[in-house]
């Protein structure tokens, strides 16, 4: 463990200089009175394996991002069964010199869509767009907290079709399938009677990205949530057709406040944290 009173936290990823989280967890350490603090770490693939090494006697804990959620995980000392679910960590936590992951991704979603939109999961109708990253701690998350349809609108049928298949192994009563995002017909069908559709594709990222599908197809009832915390193309297209959204920093606060919750035992102060997030 790191000597001295001062706990370090870090997050991780390639690129990193965009991360919020720092502000968030800084802020809150003091305003619980913790000497503690967090750093945004660079670590690219090739420098995954020293940086962990270090962190064993370096650091407290700290967060992931893309694109080392799975790579990590043949590195750590153990994860959570809901981490080894989602096949992804994004929260480590070290103790007496070994790594132990878990995910709060999946939470800070169901929190965030719970705060904005006032939507349980149970009994939800939800469509998201897009099969990489963060989407396999969503989607398990989102079959145990009792959704009644999901359906998965991704580039690539193939990757789809093999994590529909999972879910049905997990949970064989669900109602569950996917489509080709360039399957108009088909994206047609799994959008209609949707009351969450959640982006979760690279689209948005950059300026002059367009929206993964056509936002008129999007029911006027749904909510969508955007995971991306800036303005989107789709976001502020739905935004215009009078739909509730939201952009993904509520996610992003709530997540944080878990993480913050695994490493010191104490309820994040979340208001602190977003207004530090901006």
């Amino acid at each position: 463990m790191p000597s001295g009173s001062t706990l370090h936290f870090a997050v991780i990823g390639d690129p990193i200089g965009h991360s919020r989280s720092p502000l968030m967890h800084n802020a809150a350490f003091r305003a619980l009175g913790i000497d503690a603090d967090y750093t945004a770490v660079h670590v690219t693939r090739e420098g995954l394996p020293a940086f962990l090494e270090t962190a064993r006697t370096s650091l407290n804990g700290f967060n992931i991002t893309v694109p080392h959620k799975h790579a990590v995980i043949p590195f750590l000392d153990g994860i959570t069964p809901r981490a080894a679910l989602a096949g992804s960590v994004n929260t480590v936590s070290v103790r007496d010199g070994k790594l132990f992951g878990d995910t709060t991704d999946a939470t800070g979603l169901e929190r965030a869509v719970q705060e904005v939109f006032r939507l349980p999961l149970k009994g939800a109708n939800v469509c998201i767009l897009g099969c990489g990253g963060v989407v396999r701690a969503l989607v398990f998350h989102l079959t145990d907290a009792g959704c009644a349809r999901i359906r998965i609108l991704n580039r690539t049928a193939e990757k789809a079709a093999q994590l529909t298949a999972e879910i049905r192994k997990h949970a064989p009563a669900l109602d569950c399938g996917f489509a080709a995002l360039d399957d108009l017909p088909a994206v047609k069908v799994a959008l209609d009677g949707s009351d969450l559709v959640v982006q979760c594709t690279s689209l948005g990222l950059r300026d002059g990205d367009g929206s993964p599908v056509d936002p008129a197809l999007i029911p006027a009832s749904a909510c969508l949530f955007d995971t991306i915390y800036r303005e989107t193309d789709i976001l502020v297209r739905c935004r215009e057709r009078g739909l509730r959204v939201s952009g993904g920093l509520p996610m992003l606060v709530h997540q944080g406040a878990e993480s913050f919750r695994i490493w010191t035992g104490r309820e994040a102060p979340v208001e602190v944290m977003r207004a530090a997030a901006g």
